[in-house]
Parts: C-alpha cells; sequence; structure tokens
C-alpha cells in the first residue's frame, strides 16, 4: 500500500495539472484586465500576462485566487489592499459572479459602491474599510444573501443606513462605524439571528435604544453592540438584557439619560460596559460590583454617584 504522503502528492498533482490545463472564463478574464487597466500601476508590476489565473510559465496574479468548475477556471476571491489605489470603485469588479471574498481596503477608492454589486451572489466576505468611498450605500446590497461578513467603516457613507441589509440571512459581522450616516437604526438588524458584531460607533445617528429593540426576540446572537460617539437620546430599556449573549456594550458619547437598569448586572457574559459622556443619573446597581465577568465599567461625566475611583468596576 503506498504511503499517506504519497497519496497527498498525487492528489495535489492532479489538482495542478486540473489547474493547468483548464481555461480560465473569458467573462472573468475580461474583468479582471479591465480591472487592472483602471487600478493603473500599483498592481500592474505584479500582475503580469493576459490571464490572472495563470497561463503557461506565468503564475496567477497576485491577490486572485481561482478554483476549477467543469472545464474552465473562475475567479473566486480578489484581495488587493493597502497599496494605495486611487480612484472610483472598479465597476468590472462586479462582472466576476463567482467572487467569495472581495477585499480592497485600506485604499483610496472613491465614489459610490455600484448598485450592480448586488449581481455578486456567492460573495461571503466583502471588505472595503479605510477608503473613501461616498454616497449612500445600494439597497442592493441586500441581494447578497450568502454574506457573512461586511466591512464599511471608515469611510465617508452618508445617508441612512438601509434597512436592506436585515435581508442578509448569514450576516454575522456588521462594521459602518466612522461614516457620515445619519437617521436611526433600522430595527429590522434585529431580526438577523447570526449578527454577532454591529458597530455603528461614530457616526450622527438619532433615536433611542428601545426602538431599536422593539422587535420581540431581537438580537438574538448579538455579542458586541456599539452604538457610541452618535446623538443617541432616551434611556437603557429594561429589555436590553434580554440579549443574553451580550459582552461589549457601548454607548459612550451620546446624549442618553435616565437611571440604569439592575437588569444589565445579570447579562451573563458581559465583560465591558461604557456609559461615559451621557446624562445618567441616579446610583449605580449594586449587582455590577459583584459580576462575576464585568472586567471594566466606564461611567464618567454623567451625573452618577461611584465608589470606583477609576471608574472601572468591579
Amino acid at each position: 500500500m503506498a504511503p499517506r504522503w504519497a497519496f497527498s502528492a498525487i492528489c495535489t498533482l492532479s489538482l495542478l495539472l486540473t489547474l493547468a490545463h483548464s481555461k480560465t472564463l473569458k467573462r472573468d478574464v475580461k474583468a479582471l484586465n479591465e480591472i487592472k487597466a483602471s487600478l493603473g500601476w500599483r498592481v500592474v508590476y505584479a500582475w503580469v500576462g493576459d490571464d490572472p489565473c495563470g497561463d503557461g510559465d506565468l503564475p496567477r496574479w497576485s491577490g486572485v485566487t481561482c478554483s476549477t468548475q467543469g472545464d474552465y477556471r473562475v475567479v473566486t476571491e480578489l484581495e488587493v489592499y493597502a497599496v494605495s489605489i486611487v480612484g472610483p470603485f472598479p465597476s468590472a469588479v462586479t462582472n466576476l459572479l463567482d467572487l467569495t471574498r472581495l477585499d480592497l481596503h485600506n485604499n483610496k477608492l472613491t465614489g459610490p459602491i455600484p448598485p450592480q454589486i448586488g449581481r455578486l451572489k456567492r460573495l461571503r466576505i466583502l471588505n472595503l474599510r479605510w477608503n473613501k468611498l461616498q454616497d449612500v450605500i445600494p439597497p442592493e446590497i441586500g441581494e447578497l444573501k450568502r454574506l457573512t461578513h461586511l466591512y464599511l467603516s471608515f469611510n465617508n457613507f452618508k445617508g441612512e443606513i438601509p434597512k436592506e441589509l436585515a435581508n442578509l440571512p448569514e450576516l454575522r459581522y456588521l462594521y459602518l462605524h466612522e461614516n457620515r450616516f445619519i437617521g436611526r437604526v433600522p430595527p429590522e438588524l434585529g431580526t438577523l439571528q447570526n449578527l454577532r458584531h454591529l458597530d455603528v460607533g461614530n457616526n450622527h445617528l438619532v433615536g433611542t435604544i428601545r426602538e431599536l429593540i422593539r422587535f420581540e426576540g431581537s438580537f438574538p446572537a448579538l455579542r458586541n453592540l456599539y452604538l457610541n460617539n452618535n446623538f443617541l437620546t432616551g434611556g437603557v430599556p429594561a429589555q436590553l438584557a434580554n440579549l443574553t449573549d451580550l459582552e461589549i456594550l457601548y454607548l459612550s458619547y451620546n446624549k442618553m439619560s435616565g437611571t440604569i437598569p439592575s437588569g444589565l448586572a445579570h447579562i451573563p457574559r458581559l465583560t465591558y460596559l461604557y456609559l461615559d459622556h451621557n446624562q445618567f443619573t441616579g446610583r449605580i446597581p449594586d449587582a455590577f460590583y459583584k459580576h462575576p465577568f464585568l472586567k471594566e465599567m466606564y461611567i464618567e461625566r454623567n451625573a452618577l454617584p461611584t465608589r470606583c475611583k477609576t471608574y472601572r468596576c468591579p
């Protein structure tokens, strides 16, 4: 019997030979060459030849991942980040219909995300953070039903957060902080059964937490909730304690008021609680000082008395 390593080597060689003799889908070749032309010299030096999946002695283009489907190779991942790409979002990307990952973060892309983004039905990860993208988020982004990770932070997006994001049943991580969003956080996001991380901090959002969690069973899997540095008002509703998986609650730098409900201290996994720079009054419930997992509780710049001199409890 052949050793296990020999069998593995044969499988690897077979895969390489399959890739070598497969043709790259013309649609993907055309799209990547259009992208190459639009991105300029920053990627040209690393993208040699006409075939992004490699051709003969030429390797596949850097940042491009291909896989075989039948007799053809298709582009499944495109990662071109931190190379100071300047210019509008490359619309030809939306012709790469087999993409599962698109990562263009930490560049200098401008303009809007084209509505054709909704064509990428297989996309699971979309990372566009740290660019200079503008305008509103197109509602067509809600057509990316397989999306699990969406990173749009540190851009110049404006308008309201589209409620169509609630149409993404697999979404787990949603990063929208450091933009110019206005209006309210759509309560429809609370219907996302798999959402673990929601960050809308550092925007111009208004409204109350009560409005955000108004649906019964809202945010059943949420672990981290960042609402800081906005213009939220109202109090901390007792219903927030129903988010039993919550570990981080960040409400700093808003205009919230009222007392802190003791129910928050009974969220079993709560580890970090940020309430500073608001208008809270009353006293801190004793239960917070006995919480087994609470590591830090920031309450400065409110009207709350405290026995924690460093404003960190316990």
